[in-house]
């Protein structure tokens, strides 16, 4: 049987997939890696770890999966994490710098206050945040010993994960990466679609490190002989958020997804338009059908899960997270209690970060279900505040939500997010629709499926969610809401 290798590597493990050429997927293994917290605020990874990880974990799923003829491998990455290695012996000369790293927040504030917001925002979409990789690579330019003078000399490569496993795969012989992760680095001009000159004067960044930038369904070279008995193309790569979107079949303007993690990010796909967000959301590349890049606008809410994980751990309420379900369910309202998680501020569209955890309406009555419900109802709120936002932004109107992540696991809060939302979400059977991307992206270019349209046919048909809730219902709802969101900023921003 014909099938791909997708790598899905993360932020806390990476896995792997085998999925055959009728959809199923045929064999697959995760297995978490270290992280290291040099200091408070600092997040890094071993990139030489990352890649023994990543080698076992395709091996096991290649062996579950049995005799199969693997036609391509596939790749999706955590997108802002930068690799800096040595050309010549292919070793990391630091370790990765992850998404999650705060070091250069003071560096983001002098580019704010010298003026480059605007010019980042034209060029990249982004804003100025330690969040992307692009202070990042200046500062492990500026910090680790030597590495400005051999990076000026031609002897550093730099990347993403992706670009990091990809020379790794080859055995050195392809430095790239894609449009989803070169939009992350604040590097990239989205429009041209190149890496910029004046970014990269702005952070001090040579053009011979960066990785040249081919099409998410493509080539990137194949995988050395070495590893897997024969050269493999690595054929499909993009970022985590946009394989997820390419894997839920949003490949044009109006369809959007949301992934329910620890924080959820919502996408929406706007097609060949740029969109520039007057809400505070990233302008993103993702792809169209082929592979090719789009655009999409993305959203973070910064706590989705988490509020649950903290009624379990912090307060003690539930045993396990799947409770809340059934604690939700047993209220026939809110009775207007409302929790606003902002436990590290508000993201967009309200963008406060000095908001802070809110719970308003308790009374005599209110016990732990009220606190879970609202939690749940959370999720979906936040969701509809970005969707809104987009919506606003764009002139796109959403036809769905499609929905994965852990949370989506929960049929009374999916049904909740519909009837807040009045329109129908769709949930796929299989929840792992970033490494389902990854494989989509290198089926296409591979030929395991001739078109999209055939990779999304050959999955089961989703779960669909349809809004029942009344209009009358549903505006009581929002307005509570948007009453304990005006508290939680009221706090926040009242400091007489």
């Amino acid at each position: 049987m014909t099938a791909i290798l997708s790598i899905d590597q993360g932020t806390s493990g990476t896995g792997a997939m085998v999925v055959g050429a009728t959809g199923e997927i045929l064999g697959r293994s995760y297995s978490e890696f270290t992280q290291h917290f040099p200091r408070p605020g600092w997040v890094e990874h071993d990139p030489a770890e990352i890649w023994d990880v990543t080698v076992r974990v395709a091996f096991e799923a290649l062996g579950m999966a049995g005799g199969v003829e693997v036609a391509g491998i596939g790749i999706t990455n955590q997108r802002e994490t930068v690799v800096l290695w040595d050309r010549a012996t292919g070793e990391p000369v630091h370790r990765a710098i992850v998404w999650q790293d705060r070091r250069t927040a003071a560096r983001c504030r002098e580019l704010r206050e010298a003026g480059a917001e605007a010019l980042i925002r034209e060029r990249t979409g982004l804003v100025i945040d330690p969040y992307f990789s692009g202070t990042k690579l200046e500062w492990l330019l500026e910090n680790v010993p030597d590495a400005r003078r051999r990076a000026e000399a031609g002897e550093l490569a730099a990347g993403t994960v992706d670009s990091w496993l990809i020379w790794k795969l080859t055995d050195g012989r392809v430095h790239a990466t894609d449009p989803t992760n070169a939009s992350r680095t604040l590097l990239f001009d989205i429009e041209r679609r190149e890496w910029d000159d004046e970014l990269l004067d702005l952070f001090r960044v040579p053009r011979a490190i960066l990785p040249e930038v081919r099409p998410s369904s493509g080539d990137f070279g194949h995988a050395d002989p070495s590893l897997f008995g024969r050269p493999i193309p690595v054929a499909g790569v993009a970022g985590d958020q946009q394989a997820a979107l390419f894997g839920q079949g949003c490949w044009r303007p109006g369809l959007a997804k949301n992934t329910y993690g620890t924080g959820a990010f919502l996408l929406l796909h706007t097609g060949t338009e740029r969109v520039q967000s007057e809400s505070g959301l990233l302008t993103t590349i993702a792809c169209d059908d082929r592979g090719q890049p789009a655009f999409a606008l993305e959203g973070a809410i910064f706590v989705a899960g988490a509020a649950i994980q903290w009624l379990r751990d912090g307060l003690g309420l539930l045993r396990e997270a799947a409770e809340s379900s059934d604690m939700a369910l047993g209220l026939a309202s809110n009775d207007g209690v409302y929790f606003v998680p902002a436990f590290v501020g508000l993201g967009a569209p309200h963008w406060e970060p000095e908001a802070r955890g809110t719970i308003v309406g308790l009374t005599r009555g209110a016990d732990a279900r009220h606190l879970a419900r609202a939690a749940l109802e959370a999720m979906a709120f936040a969701t509809r505040d970005v969707l809104v936002a987009m919506e606003a932004d764009s002139g796109v109107a959403a036809a769905e939500l499609a929905v994965d992540g852990g949370a989506a696991e929960n049929d009374w809060m999916m049904q909740f997010q519909a009837d807040l939302l009045d329109l129908p979400v769709k949930r796929p059977r299989n929840l792992e629709t970033t490494g389902l991307g990854a494989a989509g992206l290198a089926g296409l270019a591979t030929g395991v499926w001739p078109d999209a349209g055939t990779f999304l046919g050959s999955r089961p048909e989703p779960d669909r969610f349809r809004p029942t809730m009344d209009p009358d219902g549903r505006q009581l709802l929002v307005r509570g809401w948007d009453r304990a969101v005006a508290t939680a900023l009221h706090w926040a921003r009242d400091h007489e």
